[in-house]
């Protein structure tokens, strides 16, 4: 059964940084899209950032500048560094997985989610 799970959430002030990690398993990493998608209470879950299997990455505008994601093949793991941090990027954050997906898609796997807070 395909796993992913992630870590690294919790309550920061404004202006901090937190880096998420998912840890995958029983994938063929490397053939996989994977992304990190948010969503904040009261609203539909959103994009945030996507590195392809292929080759590349994308972001939501919102981030772009702010927010990177990473993947280590080697390791089965993708990150997302986000720094100054504001209050409007808490959210409840999920990695997912899709096999040779483009980045906005499909995406076949997702994980539990980790909360990110961020206090004035």
């Amino acid at each position: 059964q395909v796993q992913l799970v992630e870590s690294g959430g919790g309550l920061v002030q404004a202006g901090d940084s937190l880096r998420l990690s998912c840890a995958t398993s029983r994938i063929t990493f490397s053939w996989y899209t994977l992304g990190w998608f948010r969503q904040a209470p009261g609203k539909e879950r959103q994009f945030v950032a996507a590195a392809s299997w292929s080759g590349g990455n994308t972001y939501a505008d919102s981030v772009k500048g702010q927010f990177t994601i990473s993947r280590d093949n080697a390791k089965n793991m993708v990150y997302l560094q986000m720094n100054s941090l504001k209050p409007e990027d808490t959210a409840v954050y999920y990695c997912a997985a899709g096999y040779k997906a483009t980045m906005a898609g499909p995406y076949d796997h997702w994980g539990q989610g980790t909360q990110v807070t961020v206090s004035s």
